[in-house]
């Protein structure tokens, strides 16, 4: 089951990445794909305000990875995991550099999110959820959820 939506601006997606975070559970796997500007970042932004983590979701391109604590007090219930395979596509072996970032330590207990991640972190579990996010000449994005295995499907037909 597929799901696709529309959004109009920047603040949609980050609205809309709230409302997929009502969805999501200690090991969830969300890989983003899309082409760079096109608001995987500010979906995940939606997520982490949604999870209600501690400080702001920022890029991890050049850090490769952030995690992100809840924050009780924001109704915080699960950890953020943010990473970015964007400059890891570029090495000889960036399977091997994902394998660095220990990804595997923390997937069972939180919510991973990796942009540009296909093809190499998909193997961390069992099922996971495909979000390719496009964005045409007016702003508008296009975001496509593609469920792969697991419980995804059904957990999709509710949203909102």
């Amino acid at each position: 089951m597929t799901v696709v939506v529309e959004l109009k601006t920047v603040d949609d997606t980050r609205e809309f990445g709230r409302r997929l975070a009502r969805l999501l559970r200690p090991g969830d796997l969300l890989l983003l794909s899309g082409p760079l500007g096109a608001g995987k970042t500010a979906l995940t932004q939606g997520i982490g305000a949604g999870l209600g983590v501690r400080g702001d979701v920022t890029s991890p391109t050049f850090v490769i990875a952030r995690v992100h604590r809840p924050d009780p007090a924001r109704g915080g219930r699960v950890t953020l995991v943010h990473a970015d395979a964007y400059r890891l596509g570029e090495s000889v072996d960036p399977r091997a550099e994902i394998d660095d970032l220990d990804l595997d330590a923390s997937v069972d207990e939180a919510v991973t999110v990796v942009e540009w991640g296909e093809g190499m972190v998909e193997q961390l579990v069992d099922a996971h959820l495909r979000v390719r996010i496009d964005r045409r000449d007016d702003d508008t994005r296009v975001v496509t959820l593609d469920p792969v295995g697991g419980d995804w499907a059904q957990r999709l037909a509710a949203l909102d």
